[in-house]
């Protein structure tokens, strides 16, 4: 089921939205002060490209440089790439179909506002994030 989800999630949202997190991460990529942010926007792209199958999970070793980060991500990328997966969520609720798909695009809200901190791990993981 998690692949038919991801396939149609793919062709409506998911490869705009991970175009969306490459050109953030490529802009942030462009400072050595940035490479940090460019690729927590790499790593969420790519869960944004195949969510089903996987989760977000807090990690527990993430202290306060990873609470700076976010503050800094959210003024830089965070808000823009947070308004993208708003609009794709309420178009893709407009349809019956569409509405599983438009509620995990809210729930990648949270982690593209604020991806420090957070580790992306597969569902299938017995105990992932303990």
């Amino acid at each position: 089921m998690k692949t038919i989800l991801n396939v149609i999630w793919l062709v409506l949202c998911g490869f705009w939205m991970f175009l969306g997190y490459l050109v953030a991460g490529l802009l942030l990529c462009v400072t050595v002060i940035g490479i940090p942010f460019g690729l927590a926007a790499f790593r969420i792209g790519v869960y944004a490209l195949w969510p089903f199958g996987h989760r977000v999970v807090d990690r527990r070793d993430a202290g306060a440089p990873s609470c700076v980060g976010n503050v800094l991500w959210l003024v830089l990328a965070g808000w823009w790439l947070a308004l993208g997966h708003i609009t794709t969520g309420i178009a893709l609720c407009i349809t019956i179909i569409g509405i599983p798909l438009g509620i995990a695009n809210f729930k990648l809200i949270p982690v593209s506002l604020m991806p420090f901190g957070k580790e992306i791990v597969s569902t299938d993981e017995q105990f992932a994030g303990w």
